[in-house]
């Protein structure tokens, strides 16, 4: 396989650029001679990776985070889109959450991660692919592997990534002050929902998020029977849930997976999901905003090939 090394020293807060010489020097053992690229500005990685492809490349290492590498990800298919079956990535975590690393066995080894880039197994995962529009009605087309989500959970992470101030207080601080801002705040929506062949009008609703793996957002069980590799996605659905109702839940509520046995909170199954009839609603894509509503996502069933 040819090979391109994509890094982003900011990632995790700069996490990623105080472990780059010690990864730069495993992968260099582990590989040979690097072909290496280093972002320099929020975005830079989807551009690397599209003319990384575009060379030949076949093989997309990325040093970063869940951010970086969707944004490379992204990057890679913007041509192609996903006609490509030999097309590889493997992640090395270094970046705030990794939940594709830990998806794939190795969460916070980057030791694990490097030997796999070398001479792991591979390994196809179903991918998201998702249309809305951005905030000047454009259609956006964007590709996911963790969840799409919409409502109050990609409000707060819209909040957390476009406030300096909030920025500067650090990742678990400010994330932490958003969702209690927006938990407070945050007005229950109603829409149009449609899944498969069943459909829902005028549904009220906080928030859903639609989930290919289990784990999200730093270790919360959100869809703790999703399968990434099932050609299924796992919605979970936060329907007319009052706020007071969330804060007074244990803080360990959604790492436990205990949300699902709340009668206001349902998982639905699928592989076609539409949601329409709500305006000024930000749509999430891996923890990164990309538009807002209306919105349709489809499973890809093993798009997505790894090694591990």
């Amino acid at each position: 396989m040819k090979t391109k090394i994509i890094v982003n020293p900011a990632a995790g807060r700069g996490r990623c650029a105080h472990l780059w010489p010690g990864i730069r020097d495993q992968l260099a053992a582990a590989l040979g001679p690097l072909d290496i690229a280093l972002t320099e500005a929020a975005g830079h990685e989807a551009g690397l990776a599209r003319e990384a492809v575009a060379a030949g490349a076949d093989h997309i290492v990325v040093g970063g985070g869940d951010g970086t590498l969707n944004g490379a990800l992204n990057g890679a298919l913007a041509d192609a889109g996903t006609s490509r079956p030999e097309l590889t990535f493997s992640p090395v975590p270094a970046g705030t959450a990794n939940e594709l690393a830990r998806e794939l066995g190795f969460h916070a080894d980057v030791g694990a991660a490097v030997r796999a880039a070398a001479s792991g197994q591979p390994r196809r995962l179903d991918l998201l692919e998702c249309q809305c529009r951005d905030p000047r009605g454009e259609p956006v087309r964007r590709f996911g592997y963790l969840a799409i989500s919409w409502g109050a959970a990609a409000e707060i992470s819209h909040r957390t990534s476009t406030s300096r101030l909030l920025k500067r207080l650090g990742g678990e601080l400010s994330y932490f002050m958003v969702t209690l801002i927006v938990t407070l705040t945050y007005q229950h929506r109603r829409g149009r929902l449609q899944v498969d062949d069943s459909r829902w009008d005028d549904l009220v609703h906080y928030t859903g998020l639609i989930c290919n793996t289990p784990v999200l957002g730093g270790g919360m069980r959100l869809a703790p029977g999703a399968d990434a590799t099932d050609g299924i996605a796992d919605l979970v659905l936060f329907g007319e849930i009052s706020r007071w109702d969330i804060l007074l839940q244990k803080p360990s509520w959604l790492f436990e997976g205990r949300h699902l046995e709340h009668d206001r909170i349902d998982l639905i199954r699928g592989r076609e999901f539409q949601v329409d009839g709500i305006d000024d609603v930000w749509v999430d894509a891996d923890g990164e905003t990309i538009g807002q509503l209306p919105l349709q996502v489809r499973v890809l069933p093993q798009a997505f090939r790894v090694l591990c």
